[in-house]
């Protein structure tokens, strides 16, 4: 039994398209269609902070310039919305406290910081 290939293109709206993200998303609706799959757009809008206004319509209208369509996403919709990341925070923590109230996760207080310095000390061991 084969399963249909289903590919997406997540782009972050923290600045507009450049060559190395449409090329992501020119390979990925490439192979979708060379497959007879789909070829799904997600918006991963979660960083607010570095959202650049206007970044998503820009990011949409290069693609439809190119001629690259899409089968689930903005504009179009599908069986697995939103596809905006932000709008799925809910269906995300759900996840999150599910597999923590399992035993299959633990939450985490790190600070960045913190964060930092255990990254710097597993690159210092692994170059050991």
């Amino acid at each position: 039994m084969s399963k249909q290939v289903r590919v997406r293109y997540a782009p972050s709206p923290t600045g507009h398209p450049h060559i190395g993200n449409i090329r992501t998303a020119l390979f990925n609706w490439l192979f979708a269609r060379r497959n007879n799959g789909k070829f799904i757009v997600r918006v991963e809008d979660t960083d607010q902070e570095r959202l650049v206004p206007g970044a998503v319509d820009s990011i949409l209208e290069g693609l439809q310039w190119l001629g690259i369509d899409w089968d689930e996403g903005p504009q179009v919709g599908g069986d697995f919305g939103s596809y905006y990341q932000s709008e799925r925070l809910g269906h995300y923590s759900d996840a999150a406290n599910t597999l923590i109230n399992t035993g299959y996760a633990y939450r985490c207080y790190c600070t960045r910081r913190g964060f930092l310095i255990l990254g710097n000390l597993r690159k210092l061991i692994n170059s050991l």
